[in-house]
């Protein structure tokens, strides 16, 4: 049964590592695949003499993995917990189903929902427009363009990542919820005492496979919006791979700038997991 599973990953994840030598080379896509002219590091010559372009990708995508780390990670623990709090399980049914429904949305649905509700003919300028009131850029201005995808991502996928958080919290034993009301311990101090702690090791579990996925910030989502925003402000690395590669032609380059954001995600993977093996926790896997 697995062996659908295990072709799938082999075809599609470890055999297109091989093409990582085109980082190496001066690639030609008519020349036969590993004839092309060897070139060593040069392709890397953007990363190491700082190109400006890489720069601002570089920038960007930093930028955008900070901010949500801190407003998109945390979005399905406090959903989860509310989703918990709820008495009726018919109602945490009804909502847990209604929450799901966006991360099943293609991101061209999700874009296109958004301007008819943000866009300058949308729903929310249409108003203001009638009200003799400006209209607002939400989707063309580049100040608010973080802000706008880590909304986003926080409407499309929060919901769906909640299922884990679920399935921990129902793995709690409920005789501590008990003890702690008998001790009079307040809801807040029950959360606090109980209930974060019976999901810590899941959190430093997804907190770690985020950070190696760190510098994939949603190629799709930004590249249908690029064109409205203008590439200064929404270039990031997986478009700055695209734009220079598919559509500029610099094959090795692009390949040379993704072969470096595959390292630096398994470090970070690694480094992460050794903090973690410092302070208690399993992290990914067992320390040796």
């Amino acid at each position: 049964m697995a062996i659908p599973g295990l072709a799938l990953l082999l075809a599609f994840h470890y055999l297109p590592l091989l093409g990582n030598l085109i980082a190496f080379q001066e690639y030609l896509p008519f020349v036969p695949f590993g004839r092309s002219a060897w070139v060593g590091l040069d392709n890397f010559s953007v990363i190491f003499n700082g190109d400006a372009e890489f720069l601002n990708a570089l920038k960007n995508t930093l930028l955008i993995t900070l901010v949500q780390v801190i407003f998109v990670f945390p979005a399905p623990i406090a959903l989860a917990l509310l989703l918990n709090s709820l008495l009726s399980e018919r109602i945490k049914r009804v909502v847990q189903s209604v929450l799901y429904l966006p991360h099943f949305l293609s991101w061209v649905i999700v874009i296109a929902i958004f301007q008819q509700i943000l866009g300058g003919s949308g729903l929310i300028n249409n108003t203001l427009r009638a009200r003799g009131i400006d209209t607002i850029d939400f989707l063309g201005n580049p100040d608010s363009f973080i802000a706008l995808l880590t909304s986003q991502v926080i409407w499309k996928d929060s919901g769906w990542g909640t299922i884990l958080f679920l399935a921990a919290l129902t793995q709690i034993d409920q005789g501590l919820y008990e003890a702690a009301r008998v001790d009079g311990a307040s809801r807040l101090r029950q959360l606090w005492h109980i209930t974060v702690p019976g999901i810590r090791g899941l959190i430093i579990l997804l907190l770690i496979l985020r950070l190696g996925d760190s510098l994939t910030v949603g190629f799709e989502q930004i590249i249908l919006q690029q064109n409205l925003v203008g590439r200064p402000a929404s270039e990031v690395l997986d478009t700055y791979v695209y734009n220079n590669g598919v559509l500029a032609g610099q094959w090795g380059v692009s390949a040379a700038v993704g072969l470096v954001k595959g390292l630096f995600g398994v470090a970070l993977v690694i480094g992460a997991n050794k903090v973690a093996h410092i302070f208690g926790e399993a992290g990914v896997y067992q320390k040796a």
